[in-house]
């Protein structure tokens, strides 16, 4: 139980200091030392495992250095995936400790994901094996188990959802509000805007027309 709880609490460190939307750079570098020292403590919850159960006789010694051999009937795929979320542990935090040797951009940068990502089938694999492998576990042990699955999905949803709706917001204060309309110039009082100007002459005017005036014939006088 301990060596999952440590497990989870770093699995859920490493996605805060992950995110460089949701941390300044100092708390990153907080976030990324507590999220180590859950890495160290989880080996050692593991190695404390493995010794009791080999000293109970719960499991033999080849249990935890060969997956899947010499383990009891109808356990042996359970055991063995303990044994495999060990090997993939130690391979999560030795990659961890060797961050620098890949740091850069590239594949090298890719291959250290990858390899460090390893640690989220390892923490699935020991759900598994912790519930099922050996004997019944007891009610708070599975409350334990359930809160440690809820809170690696709360991490996953914020680092996936979290940093697009910070963005959002930012993008939002920094245009600030529409900028207001021009303002209209003031309307004349000697001008009229009724829809009678540009009617056609339907009106008295119409129906009696102002006549020309007459034309003169010959020498005007002065």
């Amino acid at each position: 139980m301990l060596t999952l709880v440590s497990l989870t609490a770093a699995v859920v460190w490493g996605l805060v200091a992950a995110g460089r939307t949701l941390l300044l750079p100092r708390s990153r570098l907080l976030a990324q030392g507590v999220h180590r020292a859950l890495g160290t403590a989880s080996l050692g919850f593991l190695a404390l495992h493995i010794a009791v159960k080999v000293a109970e006789g719960h499991a033999h010694v080849l249990n935890a250095l060969l997956p899947f051999t010499r383990t009891p009937a109808g356990a042996s795929a359970l055991i063995g995936f303990g044994a495999v979320a060990g090997y993939l542990m130690v391979l999560a935090a030795a990659t961890g400790a060797l961050r620098s040797a890949f740091a850069g951009r590239g594949r090298a940068s890719e291959r250290w994901r990858a390899l460090h990502a390893c640690a989220y089938p390892a923490w699935c694999l020991a759900l598994v094996h912790g519930l099922k492998a050996g004997r019944a576990p007891s009610g708070w042990v599975t409350t334990g188990y359930a809160l440690c699955l809820a809170a690696v999905a709360a991490a996953l949803l914020a680092r996936a959802f979290l940093p697009h709706v910070l963005r959002a917001r930012l993008r939002a204060r920094t245009a600030g509000p529409p900028p207001p309309p021009p303002p209209q110039p003031p309307a004349s009082p000697y001008s009229d805007s009724s829809p009678s100007d540009s009617a056609p002459p339907y009106g008295r005017h119409a129906l009696h027309p102002v006549p020309a005036p007459p034309a003169s014939h010959g020498r005007s006088r002065p």
